[in-house]
């Protein structure tokens, strides 16, 4: 094979297939993957797009030819999805290169090869034609070209378009942790999911500095939420709780006091320090027995079982799941109930105090977190008021008990003190800084 150019023969392959038409398929998969794997490395970004479009797209595009690309000849055995993953490979073989390498400027490129009209179905097409035309035309219609068009959007926070653009770092998490999905996109994902995260994390404290000094040029850092003035209060708000009753300290302790529990005994326990300092009106009272009858009954054949580490994860994911989205596909009732009555800030911090006990649940939170974007983007935004100012509080929370950054809240006007800090956050100021790990 040439390493700077693949062809595939119909002729060839038609012949092949009538042996054994799995076999040949794999052969031509491997052998479709291995030569971008390679030109990846040696080809411009240019040249790779133009083998991409030489192998998938061109023939098909063109006005009149009834010429399709040899590779389909491989799939026409009514094998649409095997050309389906075969698309979606060698894109993501491609895209996680050039992510790697800072070349995300061709990603749109490549996106935009299926988006021609010349592609559409015509009706002076040949049968083979159409066949072929309607395969790239659902793989468009795709959640997989969906998920690819997210590598090629700029995540800027502000930009306009859909209101779920702005959490595609959740969305990419669900991509990266998905075993359906090619090594190569899991890996891309996971690669921009983080790189979106710091650069919210960066510009959240930016704008910290930025608000709280008078010298600062306010164009220069933006406010990555879109909360407006509040973020602020709100930032003020998260971190007051510091020292010995911080939700840390408090997570420590409630780990070391449920070791070799009995599932009863940790369910009742788990569900006391999730509402500790959490407000007992009656719409709180309300969902907070909910929560505590869903509970209680999950494994209940399992409530004179010692609490494993397995099974402390599986309760926790547990949690996660009555909180969000239960069954993968709706919002659980818990959620809706919690963020129409208000209480969006109460429920971030409920599941804040989760992932503090439970480390290794937070890629299922964020899993969860979203599916629950991908149930509410087919309502209009202005129905999703509750949902996106979950999203915000979320974001900000979870950046500022990120691992890699500390902050802290310091008075800074005495003649503002009072017994309750919470009216007097203007006398307070935001200061972060990086945390530095020492090895023992």
């Amino acid at each position: 094979m040439n390493p700077n150019s693949l062809s595939i023969n119909q002729e060839d392959t038609h012949s092949v297939t009538s042996n054994s038409s799995q076999i040949n398929v794999q052969i031509a998969q491997e052998e479709v993957y291995s030569f971008f794997m390679e030109i990846v490395k040696s080809l411009s970004p240019d040249d790779i797009l133009r083998e991409f479009k030489s192998l998938f797209i061109d023939g098909l595009d063109s006005e009149d030819s009834d010429y399709i690309p040899g590779i389909y000849s491989v799939f026409l055995d009514n094998n649409e999805q095997e050309l389906c993953n075969t698309l979606k490979r060698c894109c993501y073989i491609i895209v996680n290169n050039w992510k790697t390498n800072r070349k995300d400027k061709y990603i749109q490129e490549l996106v935009n090869l299926f988006v021609n009209d010349n592609l559409k179905i015509k009706k002076n097409n040949a049968p083979i034609v159409k066949t072929c035309k309607t395969w790239l035309e659902n793989f468009v219609k795709s959640k997989d070209y969906q998920e690819l068009k997210l590598f090629a959007a700029k995540y800027d926070e502000s930009s306009k378009g859909h209101w779920v653009n702005r959490y595609s770092s959740y969305l990419l998490i669900d991509q990266s942790v998905n075993k359906n999905n090619p090594r190569e996109q899991q890996e891309a994902a996971r690669k921009l999911s983080k790189q979106i995260k710091e650069k919210f994390k960066f510009e959240l404290a930016m704008y910290i500095a930025r608000s709280q000094s008078a010298v600062s040029s306010a164009a220069r850092y933006k406010n990555p939420s879109i909360l407006g003035d509040q973020a602020l209060r709100l930032i003020k708000a998260i971190i007051l709780k510091k020292g010995v009753f911080s939700h840390e300290n408090i997570a420590h302790i409630f780990i070391k006091q449920t070791q070799n529990q009995t599932l009863e005994e940790f369910k009742i326990n788990l569900e006391k320090y999730l509402f500790l300092c959490v407000g007992k009106q009656e719409s709180v009272e309300t969902w907070k027995q909910q929560f505590i009858d869903t509970l209680s009954v999950w494994k209940k054949d399992y409530n004179q079982e010692t609490v494993t580490k397995d099974l402390f994860l599986r309760t926790c994911n547990r949690v996660i799941d009555s909180l969000t989205i239960e069954n993968g596909k709706e919002a659980s009732s818990l959620f809706i109930l919690l963020i129409t009555q208000g209480h969006a800030l109460t429920l971030v911090i409920i599941l804040l105090k989760i992932v503090l006990i439970s480390k290794n649940s937070r890629r299922h939170l964020e899993t969860r977190i979203a599916h629950l974007i991908r149930f509410y983007e087919h309502y209009p935004e202005d129905e999703c008021k509750g949902v996106i100012n979950f999203m915000e509080i979320f974001n900000i929370t979870f950046a500022i008990y990120a691992e890699n950054v500390e902050y802290n809240l310091i008075k800074m006007d005495e003649e503002k003190q009072s017994s309750n800090p919470q009216f007097n956050l203007d006398g307070y100021r935001v200061f972060s800084q990086m945390k530095v790990y020492r090895h023992k």
